[in-house]
């Protein structure tokens, strides 16, 4: 997977969630984006749902899929790889 991709997702996190005093370097890419991890949540993940598919023009069908594509920035960034048009 392409490490511009995963670094365009973590700036797309950025942006849409409106993080001040964050930029990508800040973000592991393996690191869960929800819990422990970024402290992302639900709220957060309905934003970035509406930016992946406005950015990339890939949708997220329901919450099991988003389950799995929201573990980390590296499954959001191989969703997006495999699902974008």
């Amino acid at each position: 997977m392409a490490e511009e991709l995963i670094a365009a997702v973590k700036q797309l996190i950025i942006d849409a969630l409106r993080i001040e005093g964050m930029s990508a370097a800040d973000i592991d890419s393996d690191a869960p984006l929800f819990g422990d991890g970024l402290g992302l949540d639900s709220i957060d993940a309905l934003q970035l749902v509406v930016a992946m598919e406005k950015e990339y023009g890939v949708v997220v069908p329901d919450a099991a899929t988003g389950t799995k594509v929201f573990q980390s920035v590296r499954s959001m960034a191989g969703y997006i790889a495999e699902n974008r048009k």
